[in-house]
């Protein structure tokens, strides 16, 4: 069960990371934001990655094996960067419309997902 939670978490938390790190790259289209200065663009994404962190934290605390968790350190890392790609992935596909998904960008995420595969075997 720890290890659900752990997953859903860092999905949680990658959400809110990419909303930050990325999001405000459609400001420009809401016309009262579009003419915030960098800091304020700066600020905004700052508060949303607060969120991030209340799901990242406790995700990595639930989670990790020294804390009566399922996923060893190395476990944690690899599962949270493949499922930042694929919250990125969603996002640019239904946020970023001129954006396309290609068959380089499917193999190198077969190559991530069999990094995870491979971090995970015994």
């Amino acid at each position: 069960m720890k290890g659900l939670y752990t997953i859903l978490l860092l999905i949680l938390s990658n959400t809110f990371m990419t909303f930050a790190w990325y999001g405000h790259l459609k400001l420009k289209e809401i016309p009262f934001l579009a003419k915030l200065s960098l800091v304020g663009i700066v600020l905004i994404s700052w508060g949303i990655a607060l969120f991030e962190y209340f799901f990242q934290v406790p995700a990595n605390r639930i989670g990790f094996k020294g804390n009566g968790g399922p996923f060893s350190l190395v476990e944690l890392k690899v599962l949270q960067e493949v499922i930042t790609l694929s919250v990125f992935v969603i996002f640019s596909l239904i946020f970023f419309k001129t954006e396309q998904f290609r068959t380089n960008h499917l193999i190198g995420f077969v190559f991530l997902v069999l990094a995870v595969y491979f971090i995970f075997k015994k």
